[in-house]
């Protein structure tokens, strides 16, 4: 994971100080680029440790389309609850758009399944460079209080160098949380670019990551909200040596979308069972407050 604490290093040394929308000050730097290859292994950081269940939980929620938090809740995972509205629903929920996104035609709505139809493709036209997923719908991001940050992927098939295709998924990120928010966005999207390879056959290959505005929170210059300030912990990421990548093994017993949406309504071991990490052994924990 040497490209993640090569931008936490870039941040750092570059980033210049910026506020924002949720009142904590960040250092922030634009356009960050880096690609990882999933042959070295699976890419969870190991400079701390990192939830694997809620890494999985998150995006089999994302891939259900469904905008109420009560799935994540069933699992234990509490990622989504400062942003649902009373009844437990998340306006800008990404994999509502993912497999809902609004279409108007002739005066009358309708909805577009984005990741039903990019599996489709790839199974028909795999060299196609139109499949791209969209979270971002204007209408929605414009007003929402917290739209996506990382609001566009596409997939991408490549010849390789032994004659072999493989997948490649590329994000688009607006919004780069780089203490709290992208370790896990380097992991999650890693983890659809194994599902993907695992329901269409084809060998992952590179994972390629924008990160548009690239911020690490930080206390205000008098040293107010220090609670918030993830300087110290990143600094002291950087003084651990990096481990050696896990592997993931995914059951065979997964074949589609469908046995995705059916998997969630069982017990959180019954799932994990489904998503097997090998090798994992990362340093210990760091704690971030997160900035609502």
């Amino acid at each position: 994971m040497k490209v993640y604490l090569d931008a936490v290093r870039k941040v750092l040394e570059t980033g210049t100080r910026k506020e924002n929308r949720t009142g904590v000050d960040t250092l922030a730097t634009f356009n960050i680029n880096y690609a990882i290859d999933l042959a070295e292994g699976f890419p969870l950081l190991t400079t701390k440790k990192i939830s694997w269940k809620n890494i999985v939980v998150e995006n089999l929620w994302f891939l259900s389309g469904d905008r109420h938090i009560g799935l994540l809740k069933k699992h234990g995972c509490k990622f989504w609850d400062p942003w649902a509205d009373e009844e437990g629903r998340v306006p800008s929920a990404y994999g509502n758009f993912w497999r809902h996104f609004p279409v108007h035609e002739s005066g009358e709505a309708r909805f577009n399944d984005q990741i039903a139809w990019v599996l489709a493709e790839l199974e028909r036209n795999p060299m196609s460079r139109r499949l791209v997923v969209s979270a971002w719908a204007p209408e929605n991001a414009q007003t929402s209080q917290l739209p996506p940050c990382h609001c566009l992927f596409m997939f991408n098939v490549q010849n390789h160098t032994d004659g072999e295709p493989r997948l490649n998924l590329h994000l688009t990120q607006r919004s780069c949380d780089i203490g709290l928010g992208i370790p896990y966005n380097i992991a999650g999207y890693s983890f659809l670019l194994e599902l993907f390879s695992h329901f269409t056959g084809i060998r992952p290959g590179l994972f390629g990551h924008s990160l548009v505005d690239a911020h690490i929170y930080t206390a205000k210059v008098d040293g107010s909200m220090a609670e918030y300030d993830h300087v110290p912990g990143l600094q002291e990421q950087l003084t651990r040596e990096p481990r050696s990548l896990p592997r993931l093994r995914i059951s065979p017993d997964l074949r589609s979308l469908a046995d995705i949406e059916a998997l969630l309504h069982e017990d959180t071991d019954t799932v994990m069972r489904h998503f097997e990490l090998d090798g994992y052994d990362p340093h210990p924990a760091i704690r971030f407050k997160v900035a609502v």
